[in-house]
């Protein structure tokens, strides 16, 4: 520790593997138990006291053989004072963690009426196994949920210290900007100190500081800064952060402030009412995906992955995270990297899709929560709103109970929403809030899966409803925080679960990991739609990330080219807790699925997109960057036989907002043909597509003959692709050996090339490269 149960007895060697297989059947005994953990600790003298975050979640800590603490909340902090049970020589701590799930079934019993959980739900009760996870202030994905495993873990999420008591201790900092209109900032800070008074202290920030004596509890200073280096989201300037150093003593504190201000617009329109980050001044299209923790088990946590999985969030043009509210708090480490990157969080409180209750000993715990993480987190340059809970408006159309009584729980819901939002306020006053998502405001409680004039939008039709690719363009969303479609790990990941005699999407290993009811006859069942039916288990695996690509840049395309009218698109979701098939962009391990690697394209700054209008095809640019850029086009006709024809050649400026550049006769291609364009811009980005008029199984593909061609440069791999005699669509390079690959799928037309980077792992290992197509995984 710190970690989890699980994962402990596994790397002891006392259970198996839980993400092999169907292993995960066999080990929900764990959850059902009641187990401790000991260890000895010498000390010095007996004047300490014990802090510990993220004890999940009922748990019992003795010092000595007494009982110092016992714990219900998962994301809280908790200080104990010591003194009367420490002995100078060794001592005993002790820590059993009581079966979540027994605890969760007596808390439900003894509420005053039932409050219903996702287990409830008669669909998606089959995807949380374990029942009234709600019950408990513990991570909701933790009992099972469309994407996750269901062990519900117990442990030590996060960190466990001994302090000395008689030292000065900083505590609790609050922490504000006044941005002026000439440009000036003040930053006001305040700290709470405990043992202090008499001591002396020093505060600095940017170059001032200012010193004294304590008399009191608090020590407190207004920074102003006249020629401020702001902090920037990505892509639009530095992530300039200042240190806030705070010394009272021998004890010093030092926090990473950017300096920025962000606002949220939510003024009227003809349409509804807008849904806008405003930061700095400037109006910012926010680009992103959704966060779900990075493992189910927190033991297997490791902050450099997390970094990497952030970077590549970045590396893909992202600007905004949204932390779900089914997960976890995250650690201070996490924020600072996004800090670092230039990515804004979205952070949900920790409530998502099931009903909780209101009772004062619930909301008490709820109050404790919002509070201790509210003053945590504050601070960080990268939070940008924060959000009462995740589709708790929307679940309560979902269960039986809250259906035939929706007042009650209606009232129910509205005291936790309530208590949220002015413990939020109380802490952090200057704190942007927003009530659910999605919602369409305030006090509103309309469909905000359906209804896309205001506010922010969770558009699930696509995936849930099974309706095709085109129904993203028959919505225009304000921002839409939440919208997928699913594909099956890489190859590499299916390695880590299942033997090659499983790689059946039948067998029931497979099964065991799709926690989707019907998932899997839905990404067949869009095959089919759209695609000639691949021949083999690995063609399968990589057409359904083409086609979950196709989906999300269906989405992305359309919406961006309404800016800005629309101003964000969060798809759901970034990673993986465990090796899955799911929404994500990213296996779980970090491995980039193709929906990532096209993210990178249709979130550049820079875009050039096709949007079928009823008429005509419309050619449209979309610039995110601070200036206005001139972009050179050109289309082609390409037939599937192999000729190419030019279409046309278009220069124009891209101002800030989406412009309509040029429109192409849907008669202007033969029914063998498709369009293809290439573009460059004044700022150096440059880029092409293609678009298909119709379905990809319609079009008699011909064997393209491309060929590649590999050199070596230091550590990197330099792949060339060369077309060949006709049209090769969806060319995506492949390497034996674990690594990342400049780009994704290309298209290869005759006479035409395209250079890929392959930056391996382990740079000792020549990799073997091979490629995958259209016409190779569905008609060779």
């Amino acid at each position: 520790m710190p970690g989890d149960v699980i994962s402990a007895l596994h790397a002891n060697g006392k259970i198996v593997d839980p993400y092999w297989g169907r292993n995960e059947y066999d080990l929900r005994w764990i959850a059902e138990r009641e187990w401790t953990i000991r260890r000895q600790v010498d000390l010095d003298h007996s004047d300490f006291e014990l802090v510990v975050d993220g004890l999940d979640t009922v748990c019992t800590v003795k010092w000595n053989d007494t009982i110092v603490l016992e714990t219900q909340n998962s994301f809280r902090t908790y200080r104990v004072d010591l003194s009367d049970v420490a002995t100078t020589a060794a001592n005993e701590i002790e820590i059993t963690f009581h079966s979540n799930l027994k605890a969760a079934n007596e808390k439900q019993e003894a509420q005053p009426f039932y409050i219903p959980s996702v287990t409830d739900h008669p669909v998606m009760g089959a995807q949380c196994p374990i029942p009234n996870g709600n019950m408990l202030r513990k991570t909701a994905c933790d009992f099972g949920w469309d994407w996750n495993i269901a062990l519900a873990p117990m442990g030590l999420n996060g960190s466990i210290s001994l302090r000395p008591t008689a030292v000065p201790k900083i505590g609790r900092l609050e922490v504000s900007q006044d941005h002026g209109a000439d440009g000036t900032v003040s930053l006001t800070v305040a700290a709470h100190l405990e043992n202090a008074v008499g001591q002396k202290f020093e505060m600095s920030f940017a170059g001032q500081s200012l010193t004294g004596t304590v008399e009191n509890g608090l020590i407190d200073a207004v920074f102003d800064i006249q020629n401020p280096a702001l902090w920037w989201p990505a892509g639009q300037g530095d992530q300039r952060l200042h240190d806030l150093s705070i010394t009272v003593g021998e004890t010093k504190k030092v926090r990473r402030i950017g300096l920025r201000k962000v606002e949220l617009l939510t003024d009227e329109d003809e349409v509804g009412s807008r849904f806008a980050f405003r930061v700095n001044g400037r109006e910012i299209f926010m680009k992103g995906a959704n966060w779900i923790p990075a493992d189910a088990l927190s033991g297997r946590i490791r902050e450099e992955e997390v970094r990497e999985l952030l970077q590549s969030a970045v590396d893909a043009n992202m600007n905004m995270i949204r932390i779900w509210g089914g997960g976890r708090y995250e650690a201070d480490w996490f924020y600072d990297i996004c800090d670092e990157l230039g990515l804004m969080v979205w952070q949900d409180f920790m409530f998502s899709c099931n009903l909780y209750p209101s009772t004062p000993e619930f909301l008490d715990e709820v109050k404790a929560e919002v509070r201790e993480n509210v003053a945590r987190m504050h601070h960080h340059a990268c939070l940008a709103l924060w959000c009462g809970d995740n589709e708790l408006v929307g679940a309560l159309t979902w269960f039986p109970a809250s259906v035939k009584d929706r007042d009650r729980y209606l009232v129910n819901y509205d005291r936790l929403n309530r208590t949220i939002e002015e413990e939020l306020k109380a802490t952090d006053p200057t704190a942007i809030w927003w009530p659910s998502s999605p919602c369409p405001g305030p006090m509103n409680f309309g469909d905000s899966w359906h209804d896309d004039s205001s506010g922010d939008m969770h558009f699930w039709s696509v995936w849930h409803e099974s309706k095709d690719f085109e129904h993203y363009r028959d919505v225009s969303p304000r921002f839409c925080s939440e919208f997928g479609f699913q594909s099956y790990p890489s190859m590499e990941a299916i390695k880590r679960f299942a033997e090659p005699r499983d790689w059946n999407i039948a067998a029931p290993v497979f099964e065991s990991h799709q926690k989707n009811p019907g998932g899997n006859e839905r990404i067949a069942g869009t095959m089919f739609r759209y695609f000639r039916f691949p021949r083999r288990f690995q063609d399968f695996v990589w057409l359904s990330q083409i086609q979950q690509g196709i989906a999300i840049k269906t989405a992305v395309e359309h919406w961006r080219s309404l800016k800005p009218h629309c101003m964000g698109t969060l798809y759901w979701q970034l990673n993986d807790t465990w090796p899955v098939c799911s929404w994500a962009s990213l296996d779980h391990g970090g491995n980039w699925k193709m929906l990532h690697h096209m993210a990178k394209d249709f979130f550049a700054p820079v875009h050039v997109v096709v949007r079928p209008e009823a008429d005509a095809l419309e050619i449209v640019g979309i610039n995110d960057t601070v200036s206005e850029v001139e972009v050179d086009i050109t289309l082609i006709a390409a037939k599937i036989s192999g000729e190419t024809r030019d279409l046309l050649t278009i220069q124009e400026k891209i101002g800030s907002e989406s412009e309509i550049l040029a429109e192409v006769d849907y008669d202007a291609l033969a029914d063998d043909e498709v369009l293809g364009f290439f573009w460059t811009a004044s700022d150096g980005s440059s880029g092409g597509d293609i678009y298909a008029p119709k379905p990809w199984k319609s079009y008699d593909l011909l064997a393209p003959a491309h060929k590649f061609e590999v050199a070596r440069d230091g550590d990197d791999w330099v792949i060339t692709l060369i077309g060949g005699k006709a049209p090769a669509f969806f060319v995506t390079v492949e390497a034996d050996q674990p690594g990342r690959f400049s780009q994704g799928p290309s298209t290869l037309f005759p006479g035409y090339s395209a250079e890929v980077r392959f930056t391996p792992r382990d740079p000792d290992v020549e990799p073997v490269f091979t490629t995958r197509d259209l016409h190779s995984a569905t008609m060779a």
